[in-house]
């Protein structure tokens, strides 16, 4: 018995000890503060949605433009170019003015079909060119599908390293203004942020006949930039 109140009492001692001494630690000196860096970089990869679509020359519905026709005029165009042929691809498909109730499944004379293509471009000087060898009555619309950069993530490494020595830099003087001095670091959060298209980056060109200007040539376009921007928020122990 009495081995076992020795045996309790000496637990009971270092539970006693080990409490003194988390009671006698000092708490840790810290400061938090955030790092930003951000860019804008000129997009080098654009995707472009490309609507055709089938046309009456008159206004009597009739001598109609096949859509194979319009499509050979786009595809010569790309060639022309210069643009590799796996950068043009086929993206839908589809049609209007199409009677899916006749019985012999026959075309509708009146049917128009439609095409959407996608065009890869690494710049967009070739565009104008592009949309000018088709006719313009054929050519339903043209938009900017997606954009981006090929060294996108590269850029987005060298902000988080930029918006880490800010937050180093922003951590030092704050402590040397009050006489003390960063030590090691304690936490790191990084808030991953969206990249930002300022504006729209081509104005849609659109209507049926996809009307040209006086001067008889496609309309410029005006393509922006894409802006990057990486945040961090650090916990710096202070000596």
């Amino acid at each position: 018995m009495k081995r076992i109140i020795a045996s309790l009492a000496m637990v009971v001692a270092g539970f006693t000890a080990m409490a003194q001494t988390t009671t006698n630690v000092a708490p840790v000196k810290k400061i938090e503060v955030t790092g930003n860096a951000e860019m804008e970089i000129i997009p080098d990869i654009i995707y472009l949605n490309i609507s055709l679509k089938e046309y009456y020359k008159d206004n009597n519905n009739k001598n109609k433009v096949s859509i194979d026709a319009v499509e050979k005029q786009l595809q010569q165009a790309v060639i022309d170019a210069g643009i590799p042929k796996e950068n043009f691809m086929l993206d839908n498909v589809y049609g209007y003015n199409y009677d899916w109730n006749v019985r012999d499944k026959k075309r509708d004379p009146n049917f128009l079909a439609r095409k959407q293509y996608k065009l890869k471009l690494t710049k967009l000087d070739k565009v104008n060119d592009i949309l000018s060898a088709v006719d313009p009555k054929g050519i339903e619309s043209v938009n900017v599908a997606e954009f981006t950069h090929s060294k996108i993530e590269e850029f987005k490494k060298e902000l988080k390293i930029k918006a880490m020595k800010d937050a180093k830099e922003k951590a030092t003087y704050l402590t040397a203004a009050i006489g003390e001095q960063v030590s090691g670091i304690l936490e790191i959060y990084d808030n991953e942020s969206q990249p930002s298209y300022y504006p729209r980056p081509m104005a849609m060109y659109k209507s049926a006949a996809m009307e040209m200007d006086a001067a008889g040539a496609m309309p410029e376009i005006d393509f922006k930039t894409i802006k990057l921007r990486s945040d961090v928020r650090l916990i710096f122990s202070i000596k």
